[in-house]
């Protein structure tokens, strides 16, 4: 490894790697930084399938996913430091300067450009105010996930879910397939927030029943979990008095959310969106500190890896052209209007070629038959028709931006809001 490089990359997963390969093939040297021995992510211990169906139009596990990318890397012979921290990160004069360390010591390495792709991390139950002991048997689901497909280990017996997110869903097929018994997931929102295709393939073909409106309220049980509590809430999800019921249960696990790893771009002084939590981007997925881009579950948590590596590929592409070539910009902004819960990317460089930009939408509600539409003082400059939309589904658009003026409105309008508030069963 080098003491310089044009471009590096914090996090070996998806879109880590997929910015690496682009930035190689754009004519960069390029530097990936992994803090675990083996680059994948996460991809690592998600051993079902589905992976890679836009992409390759195959449906891989995700080992298998990581491994096409992990290999071309070293087919191109780019480096790699694994088991490797980032102790500090200091930019001046167009360059950033960062502290790495491993097992080899402690050493300093300058750069061009940045792409940080640290992917995210997962609530836990303090975050989400479960009262009671702190008894073993309470896992996140990509905790739980980690022991069972990577270690052999079988961590429960009896399980509840708390949170319908896409790896709680997972795991509960996977544990009923090792012989353990989900006696439920309870989702406190009046919808799933996990993708229709896992509540169908995961749990009503095992016949697990959902709770929507639904939430944990306290655990018991002092060595290891005995019971949980459930609650129905309200529209504003507060429990409902009366309504408390005991669970039976030697196991907890929280699919309640990911929080976007953002510590060193909050170092590098880099602005993040309060409705992502991920930094402010334009459509190169340039954050608003020249130089550093990010791509992955650190702009927003993603539904697919197939859009991780597309947002990889797009960051590390640029990342390399500005390392090279230099850049300037004349960034407009991207306003979120009526049915639109997030927007990406919230800004747009006008110096460049508006005629595909790709945007990814999260509804607020679930909608159908509604219009998504970009206005600019009032005028439409493009509008899309969507049969459904909902706010576990990221909504990709490649949309005509070069007629905008100053910034421009993204907006859903004309559609019928659904909440299903009923138990699955």
């Amino acid at each position: 490894m080098n003491d310089s490089y044009d471009v590096m990359v914090i996090g070996g997963g998806p879109a880590g790697l997929a910015a690496a390969i682009a930035a190689h093939e754009g004519g960069a040297a390029v530097l990936i930084v992994e803090r675990e021995a083996q680059l994948g992510g996460i991809l690592k211990q998600c051993v079902h399938d589905g992976f890679g169906l836009e992409r390759y139009g195959e449906a891989l596990t995700g080992p298998e996913y990581a491994a096409r990318d992990a290999n071309r890397v070293n087919e191109l012979g780019i480096d790699v430091a694994t088991g490797t921290y980032v102790l500090d990160a200091e930019r001046s004069d167009g360059t950033c300067t960062l502290t790495l360390t491993n097992a080899d010591g402690i050493w300093r390495v300058t750069i061009k450009t940045l792409v940080l792709a640290t992917g995210c991390r997962e609530r836990t139950a303090r975050q989400v105010l479960i009262h009671g002991d702190r008894p073993s048997g309470v896992f996140t689901a990509g905790c739980a996930q980690n022991l069972v497909n990577l270690q052999g280990m079988l961590p429960a017996h009896r399980v509840a879910i708390l949170g319908s997110g896409d790896i709680g869903l997972i795991m509960a097929r996977r544990l009923t397939l090792e012989g353990a018994e989900v006696v439920g997931v309870f989702e406190a929102k009046p919808q799933p927030s996990g993708l229709p295709r896992n509540i169908a393939q995961c749990l009503d073909d095992f016949y697990i029943p959902l709770h929507l409106s639904t939430t944990v309220t306290r655990t018991l049980g002092k060595d290891r979990l005995e019971a949980v509590e459930v609650c129905a809430v309200d529209d504003q999800m507060r429990p409902i008095a009366g309504t408390e019921r005991l669970v039976e249960c030697d196991t907890l696990l929280l699919s309640v959310g990911l929080i976007p790893e953002n510590e060193l771009a909050e170092r590098l002084g880099v602005p993040l969106s309060p409705l992502t939590h991920g930094p402010i981007v334009d459509q190169h997925l340039q954050t608003e500190v020249d130089g550093i881009f990010a791509a992955g579950n650190c702009l927003f948590v993603n539904d697919l890896v197939d859009y991780v590596s597309e947002q990889g590929r797009r960051a590390g592409a640029e990342a390399a052209r500005v390392a090279l070539h230099g850049q300037n910009r004349m960034l407009a902004q991207v306003r979120v209007g009526a049915g639109v819960a997030s927007c990406i990317p919230q800004r747009v460089d006008r110096e460049a070629d508006l005629s595909e930009v790709t945007f990814f939408l999260r509804s607020a509600e679930t909608y159908r038959k509604v219009e998504v539409m970009f206005v600019d003082k009032g005028e439409v400059l493009q509008k899309r028709r969507l049969v459904a939309v909902r706010p576990s589904e990221a909504v990709r658009l490649t949309v005509d931006l070069n007629e905008m003026g100053d910034d421009v409105w993204v907006s859903m309008a004309g559609g019928t809001s659904i909440l299903k508030g009923r138990d699955h069963v």
